[in-house]
């Protein structure tokens, strides 16, 4: 279990961990029974995840399609309640496949107790991902 509780905190760790390439640890950041949900996500396209073992499996294969450099525009909003964050954020980097550039902006409800995510809303747009495109970087495991 991770030392950190402030939902701020655990979400900068666990960006910078993407940023390493290390999903496992950032993984590590979750609760067993956590949820990972992509409301906007197309057809074919998981809305839901259940549990830190599916997490772990949906994006074990992400780095070896998106090279992750940086988040900017990073804002993290509280809110009344102190353990949820509103998160906007951009990530930008490279696609591995073919080397453009990967540039998608985000918006997350992130959920933290205990010291570990308990629930995750990532709403990401759809329209940048096309069946089998240079943004599947799921594809390798579905």
């Amino acid at each position: 279990m991770t030392m950190t509780t402030r939902p701020a905190d655990l979400f900068r760790q666990g960006l910078r961990l993407l940023l390493d390439k290390d999903i496992t640890a950032w993984v590590d950041l979750w609760d067993d029974a956590g949820v990972l949900e992509f409301p906007f996500a197309p057809e074919g396209w998981p809305k839901r995840l259940e549990g830190k073992a599916a997490v772990l499996d949906y994006l074990r294969h992400y780095p070896e399609h998106i090279d992750l450099h940086d988040f900017p525009d990073l804002e993290i909003h509280e809110t009344t309640d102190p353990g949820r964050i509103v998160v906007e954020m951009r990530g930008v980097g490279l696609l591995v496949e073919t080397g453009a550039p990967f540039d998608l902006t985000y918006v997350a409800v992130v959920t933290v107790a205990d010291g570990l995510i308990t629930h995750y809303r990532d709403y990401w747009n759809p329209l940048v991902v096309s069946p089998g495109g240079a943004a599947d970087f799921t594809r390798s495991s579905r």
